[in-house]
């Protein structure tokens, strides 16, 4: 099989020690002392996330998709994104995405399901986002954080495609729960 053949070419980078060089509630970074065999040995700077986020795609079949407009000041940009967040310390994932739904939008997710999990940067970090899907929402009230979104809309499953296509959906999480949703599971 090719994955047999590809795993005896691999190699496996060897750990020897690891020293964290910054530290918060939200984000460490480490130095990792590494070692690539018949290579060098180096240090490699290392992400560090203890909990996951975890993103819902919310889905209505008459009104679309549950998104919000956004600014991001890291990036300087605009753009539409799921409901996503991080797990907070003792909650389930799903709890979390349950969570964040309602917080972020002032909707509370029906028949909320597990989607995939993935490493967005796996290279620099092992931080881990969770994907759900919803199918459907009530809405219970505002957001309890008006600070997250310019705007909260139902956008049809056509738009999606289009926004995607026009690249104003910009956010790894949302960009790539989307692309799976519209491929695995969209009517």
């Amino acid at each position: 099989m090719v994955g047999d053949r590809l795993a005896s070419l691999c190699v496996e980078w060897i750990e020897h020690g690891e020293r964290a060089i910054y530290d918060s509630p939200w984000v460490s970074l480490h130095l990792v002392d590494v070692e690539v065999p018949g290579g060098a040995r180096f240090e490699h700077h290392v992400i560090r996330r203890d909990l996951p986020a975890a993103g819902v795609v919310v889905h209505d079949p008459d009104r679309g998709v549950l998104m919000l407009w956004r600014h991001r000041f890291i990036t300087r940009t605009w753009g539409w994104e799921i409901p996503a967040g991080r797990v907070e310390e003792g909650e389930t994932v799903i709890g979390a995405a349950a969570r964040e739904v309602l917080e972020e939008t002032g909707w509370e997710a029906a028949g909320l399901q597990p989607l995939f999990g993935y490493h967005p940067s796996n290279g620099l970090s092992d931080q881990r986002f969770e994907v759900f899907a919803a199918s459907g929402a009530v809405q219970v009230g505002e957001p309890s954080d008006p600070s997250e979104a310019a705007r909260i809309e139902w956008v049809p499953v056509t738009e999606v495609r289009r926004l995607l296509r026009a690249g104003l959906v910009g956010d790894g999480l949302s960009l790539t729960a989307l692309l799976w949703w519209l491929l695995h599971e969209a009517p």
